[in-house]
């Protein structure tokens, strides 16, 4: 080795390893012993090796997204698998997503926000839902704080057109946010019941709005792909009806059904914990069918033309459409102004207002959906099956009998054996605890106790060792005590540590489960204090709302708090999950 050799070969290990900046003009020293021709050579040679060494480089560097949060406010998961959905295509435009629930997030941080994405479902009659109720009152409160118009956002609405406040809070949240100074990338997109397709508007709207499109960083490689669910709402199972019993009494009010369906067959795809929840695909009435078919002057055997392609009316109108809602989209479509309070599809057919060709007729009617229901049973007691507790709709109206879809469907028209379309709504956190010694509070009236009976079901098999407190009642012990024989064995097992009943109608007095919760007001915050996660379904409207009340007066009472330390109590309780509601 020559003097100069160590010099160049330094050069040539310098070279090789430069990933950054531009490559030199020369690699081999003009000293070196080699002439020219090989010096060109060898020039060529680790110039090649350089350009190899950056793109190398560039490849392992970390491809990083514009920062996004995706923020969503959800009660039956609907929003919240969006919002999942939402995260794997962000990626893919350029952006790197952080995703939570809407009252994960304080209304202070938005202003160190740049972009933002919001899915807000709506719920009840037009309120926010359980997980963005706090976030909500904090942003319309009139000391919010001014947001920078650097932060950027757009709002996707899930609610129901057939509601006079349809999608209230997204709406609501949008205009805020504008008002306080944020910029609206894209505009508000408020969904009905079948969102599939303003979704998918939206999403694509919201990334192609200059603020997104022009902030995008480099786009990472899509997810890697899994093999979608065999069975999905858009796949359901065909499950095999077992059973459909009558659980109330005859002398009742109201017709409760407890269902059985046959899950045989279906795999992985319908594995369910409890606390999930069973789509089902009912069919219409065919006397339903056969009664606006003759209110039109159809046969049936008209073609008509659906998003899915053409299709003769009779069969369209059965399996493919609601025969019931009228909305906005129905009073455009069949150039009404306006329907008369409630009234139904078959009411303003037989008005003697509308004249109707097929086409115009299934232009004004939205899709068919799905129905959820709280699962009543446990898996590991009920395996290859799964079990409903379901209180048939009938009504007068208007001088009409009316009637639920899906309800008298499974109830009273689909015969034993036969076949219905399910899949399981996964819950994100209506489940009881992994802790099995944890105390439990389960508050459902009616066909509330479903979910209850599967969790007491579950703690039987697990030989849970944790308490468990029940609040049940409806109208009349005689004919709607629901389950009555299984709780009774569970109280004599000691499953059940203890069981309040309320019998709104037994006495003069009209006592419900929040009576008899603010009668045991004391017990009910030591079990609080002991660590006890509680749990509420049912109706939302009043039941739920008195019973958040009462739990709010009874941290005050026997707490010792006030109201706002009560509230900061409960919210507490929200936030790690231990007050979770199941309500509609």
């Amino acid at each position: 080795m020559t003097a100069q050799d160590p010099k160049m070969i330094a050069n040539l290990a310098t070279a090789i390893g430069q990933t950054h900046g531009g490559a030199p003009a020369s690699f081999i020293p003009a000293d070196a012993p080699f002439d020219d021709a090989q010096r060109h050579w060898l020039n060529g040679l680790l110039s090649g090796l350089h350009a190899i060494a950056n793109a190398a480089a560039a490849e392992a560097t970390p491809q990083v997204g514009t920062a996004l949060t995706v923020l969503y406010g959800s009660q039956s998961g609907k929003a919240e698998a969006l919002s999942k959905d939402l995260r794997k295509y962000s990626k893919t435009q350029g952006f790197e997503p952080k995703v939570a629930a809407l009252d994960d997030i304080q209304v202070s941080d938005l202003a160190g926000l740049s972009h933002m994405l919001i899915i807000a479902a709506t719920f009840g009659e037009g309120e926010p839902t359980d997980n963005a109720a706090k976030f909500y009152a904090a942003l319309m409160a009139d000391d919010a704080p001014a947001l920078p118009a650097t932060l950027n956002y757009s709002i996707c609405g899930l609610g129901d057109s057939s509601y006079a406040e349809f999608n209230k809070p997204a709406r609501d949240i949008d205009a805020r946010l504008a008002a306080l100074g944020a910029t609206r990338a894209a505009d508000l997109v408020a969904c009905d019941v079948d969102f599939d397709d303003d979704y998918a508007a939206w999403k694509t709207a919201a990334f192609e709005s200059d603020p997104f499109k022009s902030a995008a960083g480099t786009a990472s490689a899509p997810e890697p792909v899994t093999s979608a669910p065999g069975f999905d709402k858009n796949h359901p199972f065909m499950a095999t009806l077992l059973a459909a019993d009558r659980l109330s009494g005859e002398t009742s009010a109201k017709c409760v059904n407890h269902i059985e369906l046959s899950l045989a067959g279906g795999g992985e795809d319908l594995e369910y914990q409890v606390g999930d929840a069973l789509g089902v695909w009912p069919l219409n009435c065919a006397d339903e069918v056969a009664a606006i078919l003759k209110a039109c002057g159809f046969t049936g055997k008209e073609t008509v033309e659906l998003k899915t392609g053409p299709v003769r009316l009779r069969p369209a109108l059965l399996t493919r459409l609601d025969l019931t809602t009228v909305t906005p989209k129905t009073l455009k479509a069949w150039g009404l102004d306006k329907a008369g309070a409630d009234n139904q599809i078959i009411d303003l057919l037989t008005s003697g207002d509308v004249k109707l060709d097929p086409q115009t007729l299934v232009n004004g009617l939205r899709t068919l959906q799905p129905r959820l229901y709280s699962i009543s049973s446990s898996p590991n007691m009920h395996p290859g099956e799964v079990h409903l507790t379901i209180g048939e709709v009938r009504y007068d109206l208007n001088d009409k009998p009316r009637k639920g879809v899906a309800s008298t469907y499974l109830g009273d028209r689909l015969a034993e054996g036969g076949a219905v379309g399910v899949y399981v709504q996964k819950s994100a956190h209506f489940h009881i605890p992994d802790d099995d010694t944890q105390p439990l509070i389960m508050i459902g009236p009616g066909t509330g106790i479903a979910p209850f009976r599967a969790f007491l079901e579950e703690r039987e098999a697990r030989a849970a060792t944790g308490l468990n407190w029940l609040f049940f009642g409806d109208q009349h012990r005689a004919c709607d005590y629901l389950y009555q024989d299984q709780i009774t064995a569970w109280q004599e097992s000691g499953l059940l540590t203890h069981t309040d009943l309320a019998w709104s109608r037994d006495g003069t007095d009209k006592v419900y489960v929040q009576t008899l919760l603010k009668a045991k007001g004391a017990e009910v915050f030591a079990w609080l204090e002991n660590g006890a996660a509680i749990y509420v379904c049912g109706d939302a409207s009043r039941m739920a709302s008195d019973v958040d009340q009462t739990l709010r007066d009874i941290v005050m009472t026997h707490g010792a708090r006030d109201a706002d330390a009560a509230d900061l109590y409960i919210d507490a309780l929200v936030s790690t999950h231990r007050y979770q509601r199941d309500v509609y």
